[in-house]
């Protein structure tokens, strides 16, 4: 929640309710971390209101931890279908040793052209951007930007965002005509090579488990799985 800040925040009886104007599943969801009193029915109800208002689905992040246990059966019952099941995996910067395959550009500060070379390459729409922008100048830790350019073209970037001893690795993506030539890698290293140097030692990230050659590449570089977290979409 620290490293992909929502724009506003609203606690509900243990629940966080996150908003940014629809831009992405993460930062636009219900996130049921704390134990709650309210009967679990009514609460959903009432997250499905306050998101309806703004104009948005009404999504749960869910992990087996959630208040309360049985949330998941509820939601399903419910008419909450399953998206987006996702891997978080670790690495322990000392037991790896992170090297520098290619020329990777790292930047700390948040830049136009990085904004518009991510937005281009995930294909999101132009509208997201100042509220791309507005998130990562929320980010109140070091983070660094890092991206592969070929000509004046980014055809690889992603995020990094670092707090106390651990670097979070966030939306790696490489343009299709690329793929295949290792600039993946170079950027994920390039960021572990930026943290180590800023006092990291351990690092995070989060994959979806369809993508199997992220999750193949993630496995060779060292990270291994810790948990899986899964969102319930209303349908």
């Amino acid at each position: 929640m620290n490293a992909w800040p929502a724009l506003r925040t609203f606690l509900y009886d243990g629940w966080v309710l996150r908003f940014a104007n629809g831009y992405t599943r993460r930062a636009n969801s219900v996130n049921p971390i704390y134990p709650s009193t309210i009967d679990a029915k009514r609460k959903i109800a009432f997250c499905h209101q306050l998101y309806t208002s703004q104009g948005l689905r009404t999504v749960f992040k869910l992990t087996r931890e959630v208040y309360p246990l049985d949330l998941d059966s509820v939601l399903n019952k419910s008419g909450y279908a399953v998206e987006a099941e996702t891997s978080v995996q670790t690495i322990v910067l000392h037991m790896t040793d992170p090297k520098d395959y290619g020329p990777v550009r790292i930047i700390t500060y948040v830049d136009e052209a990085w904004i518009d070379g991510f937005l281009g390459l995930s294909k999101s729409p132009i509208e997201h951007k100042a509220t791309l922008k507005s998130m990562l100048r929320s980010i109140l830790t070091p983070k660094c930007l890092a991206y592969i350019k070929s000509g004046r073209s980014i055809v690889a970037c992603g995020l990094g965002v670092l707090e106390q001893d651990r670097i979070g690795i966030f939306d790696i993506i490489v343009d299709s005509k690329f793929r295949g030539k290792g600039y993946a890698k170079r950027i994920v290293n390039g960021i572990l090579l930026w943290a180590k140097k800023e006092g990291a030692s351990q690092g995070y990230l989060q994959v979806m488990v369809e993508n199997k050659a992220a999750i193949a590449l993630y496995s060779k570089l060292g990270f291994t799985e810790q948990y899986r977290y899964w969102y319930r979409v209303e349908e």
